[in-house]
Order: structure tokens, then C-alpha cells, then sequence
């Protein structure tokens, strides 16, 4: 019981810091007041917490800034450097572009035309052609990362194949997955998408131990969270890679971990991942564009930019939470990486607040409101 009012208290106290002060967006030297006689904003906003937070959103919204690319500062304003930003898209959409996609058309050549042969013809040798396979994704996913000029760099020792072991890393696009297979074929937990990443998940990602769910579909929890079980204790299995965010955030900060990675009774190996934002921004918001305008963005950029940290692996304290653990576990990263944590469900950017939550919030308001008229 205690602990369970500690985190409560925690979060309460994660909400209030990241609350804006309503005075410090008005202008210098002057402040809230009105007449007296009059009811004053400050007297409407006292009412109770819930208006207070509703007008702290409205300024200055914690929850949707995760979400949000923040386009870069235009420099090409002035007559001498026009020109340079000219020269630069020309360079950037009639050289660059099509270098790189005859880079990763030669590279689909060479995956397909051994891929096709190794899955098809080895299938009496398990091992042999599990190693082929898992050499094969590592290799495209190299072209991609070339198609993209990516310069990456990468801090502690590669992962190794061990049982008894997740590796968990924040968010930001689905290139971060293209980004660490390229070094390890990683087994992913990720969302089933349509098109022709749904097509690649089904057929050469499935050949890596790679695990699909719909977020909107209940019983795939139950599903999945077996699947996890029984791959963590293979010995031969390949790491498995998880993002308990369950989002793509904007690499500024990181939402809430997903408990589940934390249950599975195995060591957890942090990841960290932070993209320099100076070349191209590589969040991926996937509610305004496809992941094929995204990869386009990409490939007509200068260079995607980024550091990857493979930390110290951690295991769960003696009575200590799978919350708890997870929140150790975000903080780990997020020092690492220079990333803000907010204290706020990824999930909600699909989904409205629970019932529960709602009643929550009313019952805080009429009480909030009660009160006040029997102060009058």
C-alpha cells in the first residue's frame, strides 16, 4: 500500500514540474488582476485543479509536444544564401536520391537472389539456414542505412546471443529497428502495419523470430506476452528487441514504459538512441505520413545522423515492481540519451482516456466546486 502511494505521490509530483506557470507567459511587470467586485481569473482558476490544468494544456500541452516534429529554423532568407540552398536541393534530389536508390536496388538484388535460395533449399538444416537468414537481414538492412548516407555510431559491446535476456530501447521511428539489425538480427516486437512492410514483416522478418500484434485487438496481449516467454528462454533464439514505449516519440523525451519487457524474469539490456537533428529529423509521425514518404524524406536528406549506447544490462531489485523496474530502466536511458521523461501513456495518442479516468476527473471538479460554494 505504501508503495503504491509513493508512485502516486512521484507522479503527482513529475505532473506539477512539468505544469506551466500561467505568470510566466504573461508580459513582464504586469500580472493577473481585475477590479475588485468583479470575479478574477485567478480566483476562476482556483476553483478547482482540473481548470487549471486546462488552461496550463492549452498554453503549454506536455502530452502533444512528445508527438510533434519541430521543423528547423529557415536560413535560406536573404539573397546570398538562396543560391547555397538551391545548389544544395539540387545536389540532394538529382545526385544524392538517385545514388542511394540504386544502392538499395542493388541491395534488394542481392538479398532476394540469395534469400529466396537459402529459405527454399536448406529447410532440412535448421541452423545452417537460421544463420544464413540472419546474416541476410543484417546485410539489407545495411543497404537501408546506406540508402540514407547514415552515419552511426556505435558505444559497448555488440549483443550476443544469450538466453534469459530482452533488450528494450526508446522509440522514435522504425528505422530505429533497421538501425540496431543492421549490427545484430534482432527479434522485434512490433505493430503489424498494411502494404509492403506488412508483407516484409510476414515473410523475411518472420524468419528473424520476430513477433507482430494489433494494438486493437485484446486478445493479441495474451499472445504475444506467451510468445515473449517461450523466446527468452530459447538459447539459440536471437535477442529480443522490444519498445515499451509503444510509440514513436520525437527524441526529445520519453512516455511511459510498457511493464511487460519487466515481467518476463530475464536480465534487461538498455539501448539508447539519439539522432542528431542537424542533417534531418528522423521522427516518424505515422498518423501524417506513410513510412515510404518517411523513408523518401530520408533519402533525399543529407545524412541521418546517430549514436546507439548498448548500457550496462539490469536485473530486478528484491522487492522491487515491475513499474518500478521499467522507471529504472527509462531513466537509464533517458540520462544516456539527453532525453526528458513525462510521466504519460503513449497509448493515449490512439486512444481516448478511459472511462475510469474521466470519473475521476468529475468527481475531483464537483468536490473541487462543492466546497467553494460552501466557503460563500
Amino acid at each position: 500500500m505504501n508503495s503504491n502511494s509513493n508512485e502516486t505521490v512521484k507522479l503527482s509530483s513529475e505532473l506539477d514540474l512539468d505544469r506551466p506557470n500561467l505568470e510566466d507567459y504573461l508580459p513582464s511587470g504586469s500580472s493577473i488582476q481585475e477590479p475588485r467586485g468583479k470575479l478574477r481569473l485567478r480566483d476562476l482558476l482556483d476553483i478547482s485543479p482540473t481548470l487549471t490544468e486546462a488552461a496550463g494544456a492549452i498554453i503549454d500541452d506536455s502530452f502533444t509536444r512528445c508527438f510533434k516534429s519541430n521543423p528547423p529554423e529557415p536560413w535560406n532568407w536573404n539573397v546570398y544564401l538562396f543560391p547555397i540552398w538551391c545548389c544544395g536541393v539540387v545536389i540532394r534530389y538529382f545526385i544524392l536520391f538517385p545514388v542511394r536508390v540504386l544502392i538499395l536496388t542493388i541491395g534488394w538484388i542481392i538479398f532476394l537472389s540469395s534469400y529466396i535460395p537459402v529459405h527454399f533449399l536448406l529447410k532440412g538444416h535448421d541452423k545452417l539456414r537460421k544463420k544464413m537468414e540472419r546474416s541476410l537481414v543484417e546485410l539489407i538492412c545495411s543497404f537501408f542505412v546506406a540508402s540514407w548516407t547514415g552515419v552511426v555510431k556505435y558505444h559497448g559491446p555488440r549483443p550476443s546471443i544469450r538466453p534469459k535476456q530482452v533488450f528494450v530501447a526508446n522509440h522514435t521511428s522504425m528505422i530505429d529497428f533497421i538501425i540496431l539489425e543492421q549490427m545484430t538480427a534482432f527479434a522485434v516486437i512490433m505493430q503489424k502495419h498494411p502494404g509492403w512492410v506488412g508483407l516484409l514483416q510476414s515473410t523475411i522478418l518472420e524468419s528473424v523470430g520476430c513477433i507482430w500484434f494489433n494494438r486493437s485487438e485484446s486478445k493479441d496481449r495474451e499472445v504475444v506476452a506467451r510468445k515473449l516467454r517461450d523466446h527468452v528462454q530459447g538459447a539459440e533464439n536471437n535477442p529480443l528487441l522490444i519498445f515499451p514505449e509503444g510509440t514513436c516519440v520525437n527524441n526529445h523525451y520519453t512516455v511511459m514504459f510498457k511493464k511487460g519487457a519487466f515481467e518476463l524474469g530475464c536480465t534487461v539490456c538498455p539501448v539508447a538512441i539519439k539522432y542528431n537533428k542537424i542533417a534531418v529529423d528522423a521522427f516518424w509521425n505515422s498518423r501524417k505520413q506513410s513510412f515510404t514518404m518517411h523513408l523518401l524524406q530520408l533519402m533525399t536528406s543529407w545524412a541521418v545522423v546517430c549514436d546507439v549506447w548498448y548500457l550496462e544490462p539490469q536485473n530486478i531489485k528484491p522487492g522491487e515492481t515491475a513499474i518500478a523496474f521499467a522507471e529504472r530502466v527509462r531513466d537509464i536511458i533517458s540520462v544516456r540519451a539527453g532525453l526528458k521523461k513525462v510521466p504519460w501513456d503513449g497509448y493515449l495518442k490512439y486512444s481516448r482516456p478511459s472511462p475510469k479516468h474521466r470519473e475521476q476527473k468529475q468527481q475531483s471538479f464537483s468536490e473541487s466546486m462543492l466546497r467553494r460554494l460552501e466557503e460563500k
